[in-house]
């Protein structure tokens, strides 16, 4: 790879922001980090950088660029650390993504991993959208449903949440329970604002539940809480989630089929990479303290 120096220094002004940012990284001068660039994209024919007073911010190419560098970044280091026979310096980013709901379990867990390792630069990203471990978008993913098929990733069972049906007292006392004259299809629900969301327990309230009866719809389990404490209506948590909500009252027990399974994935050309083994590690002695369940045997 004759340009490599030039693909690094185009991922180092990706990552950091600047071209001072990427010398100091570097130990370059800004002149030569500068020069990288504009041969690199001379020879590409494309631009990676749009140029603001702020710094550079990468094009969709750049983007494209930023992801093949860090994932061949950190094969050099695996490789490196092999041929030391050491454990392996701890440096660089460690990117984990997950759906929003994992935060609280993930953020304490990823800050110990921080304070404990700190030339590492966690980056924590949550969201619907599926990174591409290929593209090395992510170093480890946590991903909720059926078990990943992709051919090259390394996927391992993981967290089982219990689900419930909840509703607030608020709800409760302002609607009544459950009865034969009020059965449960004719309360309000809150729900997913995608009809054919994936989710468990979503599909069983497609099912059961008229849609026109989902009167709070949402994107995510953030929201679900925040209008469970409004009073609203009816909707399905975590049990963990719901133990911290006093004024939330159970309307129905977790059932097997709501049970939502989780999977650790991570690349099969980085799993090995020291980083990601002392994070899996420590996540997976971490999970055994979380509540209602653990760890999947």
């Amino acid at each position: 790879m004759d340009n490599w120096d030039e693909i690094r220094t185009a991922y180092q002004v990706a990552r950091m922001g600047t071209v001072s940012g990427a010398a100091d990284v570097l130990g370059v001068h800004h002149a030569t980090v500068i020069r990288h660039i504009d041969a690199l994209e001379a020879r590409l024919g494309v631009k990676l950088f749009q140029r603001h007073a702020r710094g550079y911010t990468p094009t969709e190419a750049g983007r494209d660029l930023l992801q093949v560098a860090q994932a061949t970044d950190d094969q050099f280091t695996q490789l490196e650390s092999r041929i030391k026979g050491g454990d392996g310096e701890m440096r660089g980013e460690l990117v984990v993504t997950a759906l929003p709901n994992f935060t609280p379990l993930l953020a304490p867990v990823l800050a110990e991993f921080q304070v404990a390792h700190p030339g590492l630069v966690v980056r924590f990203l949550t969201g619907l959208r599926l990174f591409r471990l290929e593209y090395g978008e992510a170093h480890v993913a946590i991903r909720a449903g059926s078990a990943p098929q992709e051919p090259d990733n390394v996927v391992q069972p993981f967290y089982k949440q219990d689900i419930g049906l909840y509703a607030h007292r608020s709800y409760v006392e302002r609607e009544g329970p459950i009865t034969v004259e009020r059965p449960l299809e004719s309360h309000a629900f809150i729900g997913p604002d995608d009809p054919d969301s994936r989710a468990p327990f979503d599909q069983w309230m497609k099912q059961a539940i008229p849609r026109e009866r989902v009167v709070f719809r949402v994107s995510g389990s953030g929201e679900v809480i925040d209008a469970l404490r409004g009073g609203v209506g009816l909707g399905f948590l975590p049990v963990w989630r719901a133990i911290d909500e006093p004024d939330l009252v159970e309307i129905l027990p977790p059932r097997p089929e709501w049970s939502a399974e989780s999977w650790l994935v991570t690349h099969v050309d980085l799993h090995r990479t020291p980083k990601v083994q002392a994070f899996l590690s420590l996540l997976k002695e971490r999970v055994k303290d979380w509540p209602c369940a653990g760890i999947k045997s």
